[in-house]
């Protein structure tokens, strides 16, 4: 039924609003407590001051890489010594770790000549891309995102392993402990990077100085007093040096690569760096290749001539440091510093994801290979989204894997590994192309570069397939396809919103406007939206109620005439079987049929102060968008009334009480 208009609304507007100066736009809760959290929001004009110098970008970049010493070494020993017992000490530990030590060298040297090529950004993702192409490039950053991905879920792991190595009782509580860690580690993140920087400096450089002391100090009381250990169980497989099985040394060379990891994370950094930024870059490099080679190796001899044996409760590198400080109360004073400062940087390790991650993730983006929010710098001038996203991932793995390194260790590394081949073949790549002075020296690294990981990738990929690296080999294809598929589509979404854009602007208008407003009663958000609709002057304009109760429809329809509302007509619509939205897309095609009508539709929204609130009311106006958006033409505006704005005396209270009361 439709009511046609004559007297005046009673709903004309009260008079003039003041200036928009003397609007107080209040800020959100979610705003407010962002800011208590985060601090205060920076202006993009500040990025420039929020780069890091050599000693914080130390601690950003190098805690992965430095990290990784804690359990590279014991990762050999495990596998090994179950198999051939006191041979693992004497013949193999050191041997493979010298030759890990060459493999990083090699690493160190291909990365100087990648950031001297690169000084925005050198990443393997950039490098590949430039040189090999977009889809190598995917295959290179996806490997490099779950690698990622994983080093924040190893190094918090073994980071709870150095915790209940000191404190038992906490061993059945590792795995929230490290989900706590990651929220901790995630938030020092979004607060920008120097922030972070300053807050994981402590934790890097107590860890290098108590490594450094441990071996020190376990060499000296070695030379000295000579190298006491635990009886070692007779070697299960009682057999000389030459009969060694060379699957075994290759499956501990493949248990130590973990140590690689992070050592792209400085290429993948140069714009935090402060300026000149590739020669801050390069030189901070270096420093986390010698202290990295130093320490690895270090940890390795005492833990042959110590022949400490892994366990479930006590790493490697609690027991090296139990003999090297020994027991007095000095020596257990440094042994409980040591197990905090290991705990501390295997923690803080995962803070070299945190860096990285978002910003890789954003070269994708800006390349329609990721989704594009990850390229918005957020509160504090960091891809917020793409910190968020790494700590859930990394989250869900340590909950998974319930903090065990043991099981998490299979995954690592083939990731790395396959990014750094990729990312040194494309600098041979480029050395060939473009010739530049010193290029033969430059492909001589990266080529050796190049060849070097990629045997190990072969190696690693080959030796923990079936200790789940097959799920990373599986994986990257996966993930790179589906990113393909995402980039095909944000390629077909430009074509098809840039296409032939100037007819787009010069069609014809349609000759008539229709504005529809959606009422479920007449109240104050309605009043709203009909004053609204009034300001358009359109061809049309009438009010529609959806009838679910015909009972309440012709209520509303009396209490529409009785009010004067008839300047506006209503139109009730009978909906027996509830579907609103078709109900609404049925009148609204009916307007449009004639293809000569634009068609407005204004739904009256509620907007709530407080989040609780929200949860009593249902959100029907977003379902009926979301259906009349199907409906070319159709155009939705929602009109907000927010709840709050009239003050209600204890009278008025009372009288609408009353008026609700049943009369007798």
């Amino acid at each position: 039924m439709s009511l046609v208009h004559d007297p005046p609304s009673r709903l004309d507007p009260p008079g003039p609003l003041p200036p928009a100066s003397g609007i107080e736009i209040p800020k959100a809760r979610r705003y407010r407590i962002k800011r208590k959290v985060l601090g205060p929001p920076l202006h993009t004009d500040q990025l420039e001051h929020e780069r890091l110098g050599k000693p914080p970008a130390l601690a950003v970049f190098a805690s992965a890489a430095l990290s990784s010493t804690a359990y590279a070494s014991e990762e050999i020993l495990r596998a090994m010594v179950p198999v051939i017992g006191l041979l693992a000490f004497t013949a193999f530990l050191v041997p493979i770790t010298l030759s890990l030590v060459t493999v990083l060298v090699i690493l160190i040297f291909s990365y100087r000549q990648t950031i001297k090529a690169y000084h925005s950004a050198g990443g393997a993702y950039i490098v590949t891309k430039d040189n090999l192409g977009l889809l190598p490039a995917q295959v290179a950053g996806v490997a490099l995102l779950t690698d990622y991905i994983l080093t924040v879920a190893v190094s918090v792991s073994a980071g709870m392993a150095a915790l209940y190595s000191a404190a038992p009782a906490l061993y059945p509580y590792r795995v929230p402990i490290a989900l706590a860690f990651i929220a901790i580690i995630a938030v020092g993140n979004l607060r920008g990077v120097k922030e972070s920087g300053r807050v994981f400096a402590v934790p890097t450089y107590a860890f290098i100085v108590s490594m450094f002391a441990m071996v020190i100090m376990g060499i000296y009381h070695g030379v000295t007093g000579g190298f006491t250990h635990a009886p070692v169980p007779a070697d299960p497989i009682p057999v000389g040096v030459g009969a060694a099985s060379l699957l075994l040394v290759l499956k501990g060379f493949a248990s130590g690569g973990a140590a690689m990891t992070g050592v792209e994370a400085i290429s993948n950094g140069v714009p935090a760096f402060k300026r000149p930024e590739a020669t801050n870059a390069r030189q901070t490099l270096m420093i986390m290749g010698a202290c990295l080679g130093t320490m690895f190796l270090g940890i390795s001899i005492l833990a042959a001539k110590y022949q400490v044996i892994p366990s479930e409760k006590a790493t490697v590198i609690s027991q090296v440091a139990k003999h090297a400080f020994g027991s007095s109360p000095a020596g257990h004073v440094a042994f409980i510093f040591v197990q905090a400062a290991t705990m501390l940087i295997l923690v803080l390790a995962a803070n070299t994801s945190f860096a990285d991650f978002p910003r890789l993730a954003s070269f994708h983006a800006d390349d329609a290979f990721m989704p594009k929010q990850l390229t918005k710098r957020g509160h504090r001038l960091v891809f917020s989204n793409g910190i968020v996203a790494l700590a859930v991932a990394a989250g869900v793995l340590v909950v998974i894997f319930g903090a065990d390194v043991t099981h998490l260790i299979p995954l690592y590394a083939i990731g790395v590994f396959t990014s750094f081949t990729l990312s040194q073949a494309g600098m041979s790549v480029r050395h060939i192309k473009l010739r530049e002075p010193g290029w033969r020296l430059g492909l001589f690294i990266n080529g050796l570069g190049a060849i070097t990981t990629a045997v190990v990738t072969v190696v690693i990929g080959a030796e923990k397939f079936v200790g789940g690296a097959w799920f990373i080999i599986l994986l990257v294809p996966i993930m790179v396809a589906l990113l393909v598929r995402l980039n095909r589509q944000y390629e077909s979404e430009a074509v098809e919103l840039e296409h032939d854009v100037e007819a787009a602007v010069t069609d014809p208008v349609l000759p008539r406007h229709a504005v529809l407003v959606l009422v479920s009663d007449l109240d104050r958000p309605v009043a709203r939206a009909i004053q609204y609709a009034r300001t358009m002057h359109a061809d049309e304009t009438r009010a529609v109620h959806i009838a679910v109760d015909p009972a309440h429809g012709q209520q509303l329809a009396d209490k529409w005439v009785n009010l004067g509302m008839t300047r506006v007509p209503l139109d009730i619509v009978e909906c027996p079987d509830r579907r609103i939205d078709r109900s609404v897309l049925d009148v609204v095609a009916d307007e449009l049929a004639d293809h000569r009508t634009e068609v407005t539709v204004l739904v009256p929204r509620r907007e709530y102060q407080h989040f609780w609130h929200r949860l009593l009311h249902d959100r029907t106006s977003d379902q009926l968008a979301t259906a009349l958006a199907r409906l070319p033409h159709a155009n939705v505006t929602f009109v907000p009334y927010h709840f709050g704005s009239v003050t209600i005396s204890d009278e008025e209270r009372e009288a609408f009480h009353a008026s609700k009361q049943p009369h007798h």
